[in-house]
């Protein structure tokens, strides 16, 4: 990596080249890092829950399932471009550490580029996207009709939705996780206000909703834009058209994406999968399976805040090829990592049956959530691990490693749930989830050594 500071300012050539050193500048860096990814993760479900709220005030249940199911097609095909994302950020923290501000420059540029291609291919196949999605997700016509009208509108969202990936990334891998959340919660106080107008005000119906998110997509780019400006303002370098083109850079973001990309469909497939069983056990079970499944969800939410810490901190120290910063980024992000997953363990084990009551009033779906309760209560001391892991392996741009390891992990859950299922029926569905979090975490483990390994 060519190194081009010149046009640094010095305030930030400093912040560029120097990760904490003490220890307890570290545990604050993390904090810095992670409390604003949580706060935005933590605002997400409330967007969900004013799109469930308005619509169900109009007069038929049918238009809260047209969303719902409208909203799983996009939740499944925005979930598998996460590689934007994760790549823009591996490859951006690794130049931030090196301080190599033109690079930083070149990275985001292919990462807004790639998003955009893809987010216009999408709309070119919304045709086929939607017949396979619907196909798949079936319900009775006028269901599906609704749902179908939702999917119209709101697909037009998709390059605003992928270049949103790329910005969070960027913000993600120069450390500054406070933009992200401003970026982040435009999307959402935007997506809640104009929920309100179309629907309550205008009396759009399921299009106000699509319409909503659409407009919401497109204005948290501008303003992500916004911050993109400022910050390379500060950072200084310049555009390199031959850079941002290069070959081999350009052949580097692609194999990771690739490789990210085949790792997230392991992810959805392994979910995917988990709610066919479930389907297959009876409504009740599959009712209370799905309300076990938004506690671990919620779950996700907290820990993905330091997982994103140890993406930016652990890739800069990645960028200057330092073990030792590399160790101490793991070793405090992992920290906190850990006390927030006991955190969530005691919240599940003494208010786990509040939270479920919470969810749903149906008596015989919270009875059957309370029998399951024990996995999500084991859950986070689990999961983490993965989260963790995953943070790592990006940091390092190690995305062949986390293919094999998805995949490696998807095999055992597909074994587990085959061997298990037919003996203890849903509690061996859960027994196999919580192996694929374990295997998740053991196959990233084998391959850690190798990062070290390229590290002084």
């Amino acid at each position: 990596m060519a190194k081009d500071t010149s046009n640094i300012n010095n305030s930030l050539e400093h912040s560029i080249h120097t990760l904490p050193s003490t220890t307890r500048d570290w545990h604050r860096k993390v904090w810095v890092l992670a409390g604003p990814v949580i706060l935005s993760n933590l605002s997400v479900p409330l967007v969900g829950a004013i799109d469930t709220a308005v619509v169900g005030h109009l007069p038929d249940a049918i238009y809260m399932g047209a969303v719902a199911l409208g909203a799983i097609v996009f939740n499944f095909l925005y979930w598998g471009f996460g590689f934007l994302r994760m790549g823009t950020s591996g490859f951006v923290a690794q130049a931030y550490g090196a301080g190599d501000a033109s690079e930083i420059r070149s990275t985001l540029a292919r990462g807004l580029l790639i998003a955009v291609v893809l987010g216009i291919l999408v709309i070119a196949m919304q045709l086929p996207i939607a017949k396979l999605a619907f196909s798949v997700l079936e319900g009775s016509p006028q269901l599906e009709n609704l749902a179908q009208n939702y999917f119209a509108v709101r697909i037009w969202s998709a390059p605003a939705a992928l270049v949103n990936f790329a910005i969070l990334g960027f913000l993600v891998g120069i450390h500054n996780t406070r933009a992200a959340l401003g970026v982040q919660l435009t999307l959402n106080l935007c997506n809640i206000a104009l929920d309100l107008l179309f629907v309550l005000g205008f009396g759009w119906g399921v299009e106000g909703v699509g319409l909503a998110s659409l407009i919401s997509e497109y204005v948290a780019v501008f303003v992500g834009l916004w911050f993109v400006k400022l910050n390379l303002k500060h950072l200084g370098g310049s555009w390199k058209p031959h850079a941002i083109f290069d070959p081999l850079s350009l052949k580097a973001l692609i194999r990771l994406n690739t490789n990210i990309f085949v790792r997230t469909l392991g992810v959805i497939f392994a979910f995917f999968y988990f709610t066919a069983i479930s389907t297959k056990m009876g409504e009740v079970t599959l009712a209370a399976n799905a309300v076990l499944m938004h506690m671990q969800h919620f779950l996700a939410f907290g820990l993905d805040g330091f997982a994103f810490a140890v993406e930016a901190l652990a890739g800069s120290a990645y960028g200057v090829r330092s073990r030792s910063k590399f160790r101490a980024a793991i070793k405090a992000t992992t920290l906190w990592a850990l006390i927030f997953a006991g955190i969530y363990t005691f919240i599940y084990a003494y208010f786990g049956l509040y939270i479920i009551n919470a969810i749903t009033g149906i008596e015989n779906v919270r009875l059957r959530a309370l029998e399951f309760l024990p996995w999500l209560i084991l859950s986070p001391l689990i999961s983490v691990w993965s989260y963790q892991l995953d943070g790592i392996f990006i940091a390092s741009t190690r995305s062949s490693e986390m293919r094999n390891g998805m995949l490696l992990a998807v095999g055992s859950f597909l074994i587990a749930v085959w061997v298990f299922v037919p003996i203890w029926g849903n509690h061996g569905l859960w027994f196999s989830l919580i192996l694929l979090m374990i295997g998740r975490a053991i196959f990233l483990a084998i391959y850690y050594p190798r990062i070290e390994r390229t590290l002084d």
